[in-house]
């Protein structure tokens, strides 16, 4: 079964993903427009709440989580002016702002606008999110996509107004020994699917799974997701 986010009481992180992420939320006065500049942004998306911790839905919710852990980021402050879970570190030199909105997915884009002011400053945006079109464990970096039906991209693309901001997409369908794809299909069967938890031997390989984001992530900070593409597509 799931428990708290403590990684400091496992010795790995193969048990470490185990655990339900269920961290502890602090106070957060956010002074707009100041600590944002020259900041680098990632948002995992997912829906907050106990009931949608460690469901595929909330896979860049999760995988974010496991960042924050893994670099050893402050423990999450809820921003009441952003509506969003946020910690605030470094990846090298470059400053970062971790985000986890608080909206529920489908209106991800309201935390996202506060975060990201213009078009522009969208470039220094990344937005990790669970894919249904591609296969568990598969991970690509995309650009100037359209959402592809996922709401909480489509959100982010409509508060921002523009497809232009870097995106971390994480698969999370069942697939054939060969690769191909068995994602269910019909509106009821997707929602209980996204909503549905990991299966226990999912859970062992997110381990593997959330390192190799981390990386990607930490890549696409550094040098930028065309680097992140490069390495990881």
């Amino acid at each position: 079964m799931f428990c708290g986010t403590d990684f400091s009481c496992v010795r790995d992180a193969e048990a470490a993903v185990r655990k339900i992420f269920m961290p502890r939320i602090f106070l957060y006065s956010h002074t707009e427009g100041s600590t944002l500049l020259n900041m680098r942004i990632i948002i995992g998306l997912g829906n907050p709440g106990a009931e949608y911790e460690g469901t595929r839905h909330n896979t860049g919710r999760s995988a974010l989580e496991y960042f924050r852990k893994t670099r050893d980021f402050p423990e999450w402050r809820f921003d009441k002016s952003l509506n969003a879970e946020v910690s605030e570190g470094k990846v090298g030199k470059e400053k970062v702002i971790l985000a986890r909105p608080n909206t529920f997915m489908n209106n991800s884009g309201r935390s996202a606008a506060k975060l990201v002011k213009s078009k522009k400053a969208a470039a220094d945006l990344l937005v990790v999110y669970d894919d249904l079109d591609m296969p568990f464990g598969a991970m690509r970096f995309s650009y100037g996509r359209s959402s592809g039906g996922h709401n909480g991209v489509e959100s982010v693309i409509r508060a921002l107004k523009t497809r232009d901001f870097p995106r971390l997409r994480l698969g999370v369908s069942p697939a054939t020994p060969s690769g191909k794809l068995k994602k269910p299909a019909g509106e009821k069967k997707v929602l209980d699917f996204l909503l549905g938890r990991f299966s226990k031997s999912e859970i062992v390989s997110l381990a593997k799974i959330f390192k190799k984001a981390g990386e990607a992530m930490e890549i696409a900070i550094s040098e930028g997701y065309q680097a992140g593409m490069n390495r990881f597509n």
